[in-house]
């Protein structure tokens, strides 16, 4: 299918993940789609992602979160201008910059973070494997999740990644970030 164009396959560490090449190629499932839903099914509804209600919401992925908290956060800085996402690619704006500084992490630090193979990646995107949308990565998206974790925005649910938003929380990602969940 990636051969005949239909497909296109991104590589994230040791994980690949197929996506459509196109937007004609989604029109084209989308047909396929509507004429599959005029017959009478007797299937399950599919769920991709965990079965754990808590760990859809709202999760860690390595240092950063991730479920719906993550990629509201995301969708939220893209909207508001303080970052930019491609499918391969991040970008923290100027306005990004002073919204981290004015909610209270040291940008100086953050660009100056350096990883154990050099330089770390100021703000990536990060596929994830439940809303099948990307969440922030990178430093900055490690930066965002433990200044979470500190300010007590977000607390750890035992035994699990799983994170819980602090009413503390909603109401900051709501009025600083503009995050709506």
């Amino acid at each position: 299918m990636t051969a005949a164009g239909l497909l296109c396959v991104d590589q994230q560490g040791r994980h690949r993940y197929h996506r459509l090449a196109s937007a004609a190629v989604a029109q084209m499932m989308e047909g396929i789609m509507q004429v599959a839903s005029n017959a009478q099914s007797t299937r399950r509804e599919l769920r991709v992602g965990p079965r754990d209600a808590a760990l859809r919401a709202a999760r860690t992925c390595y240092d950063h979160l991730a479920g719906r908290l993550g990629v509201a956060l995301a969708d939220a800085l893209v909207a508001g201008s303080y970052a930019e996402l491609t499918h391969d690619a991040g970008l923290i704006t100027d306005k990004g910059m002073e919204l981290l500084d004015r909610i209270g992490i040291d940008v100086d630090a953050l660009c100056a973070r350096r990883g154990s193979r050099g330089p770390r990646i100021l703000c990536r995107p990060c596929l994830d494997w439940s809303e099948r949308r990307p969440h922030l990565a990178g430093a900055v998206g490690a930066a965002l999740c433990a200044h979470g974790f500190k300010s007590g925005w977000i607390r750890r649910i035992n035994d699990t990644r799983a994170v819980a938003v602090t009413p503390k929380g909603e109401r900051i990602l709501r009025e600083q970030l503009g995050v709506r969940l």
